[in-house]
């Protein structure tokens, strides 16, 4: 049986990937910098501690990487706050998680101040047992790093334990480092088919998990 699951926020969770679509490009038009047209797919897979390099060493940006992710934040913190809402059905599905006996944790790229005010507000932050950020344990999702402390936290194996992400790149890294995945579908998500096929599930809305119950049932 299922006994513990590592969770994804922005496209999982939280429908908030939008939130993020023009942050990098507001941010740096902040500073007086335009900037170049592939700059979504430049930092797409970036966490904000990768970004906030990249963005010092491509463009020049004159703030400390601290004092930029602080900027970049301070440009969705309203949404996070305010307006962020879960994904349907979400809160029912995890409450049946939750009955039976699985610990959940999240492993984000986004700052933990907007995690806990968002799922706070949104009634399910005690739903989950910790917050692991890209920040946090210094990687991005580009390595597996995030979701092996996270294991090691819930003291799950990774034979009973589900990674939930919306997108392809950190599924990929989930599974290539032997976990179980589950892949949530998010309109964001360009590459569907081929994220379909890696992952072992697939939700396109929580109210019909079929398909993950039945995987889950022979773990």
């Amino acid at each position: 049986m299922l006994r513990g699951a590592i969770w994804d926020l922005d496209g999982t969770i939280l429908d908030s990937m939008s939130a993020w679509d023009h942050v990098g490009e507001n941010y740096l038009r902040n500073q007086g910098i335009e900037p170049e047209p592939n700059l979504d797919e430049a930092i797409a897979t970036m966490s904000l501690h990768q970004a906030a390099d990249y963005f010092i060493e491509h463009y020049g940006v004159k703030q400390t990487r601290d004092e930029l992710i602080k900027s970049a934040v301070a440009i969705v913190d309203d949404f996070y706050r305010y307006e962020a809402q879960l994904k349907p059905h979400l809160k029912e599905f995890l409450a049946q998680l939750h009955e039976t006996g699985v610990k959940m944790c999240i492993a984000t790229a986004t700052e933990r101040s907007l995690v806990e005010a968002a799922l706070a507000r949104c009634r399910v932050l005690d739903y989950f047992s910790e917050i692991f950020t890209c920040s946090s344990v210094g990687a991005g999702k580009d390595e597996p790093t995030i979701y092996r402390e996270a294991l090691k936290f819930l003291g799950t194996d990774r034979t009973n334990t589900m990674v939930f992400e919306d997108s392809l790149h950190a599924l990929t890294t989930a599974k290539k480092d032997g976990f179980y995945t589950t892949a949530v579908y998010d309109s964001h998500e360009e590459n569907q088919e081929e994220i379909q096929r890696l992952a072992n599930c697939r939700i396109h809305d929580y109210g019909e998990p079929e398909e993950f119950i039945d995987f889950t049932k022979n773990l």
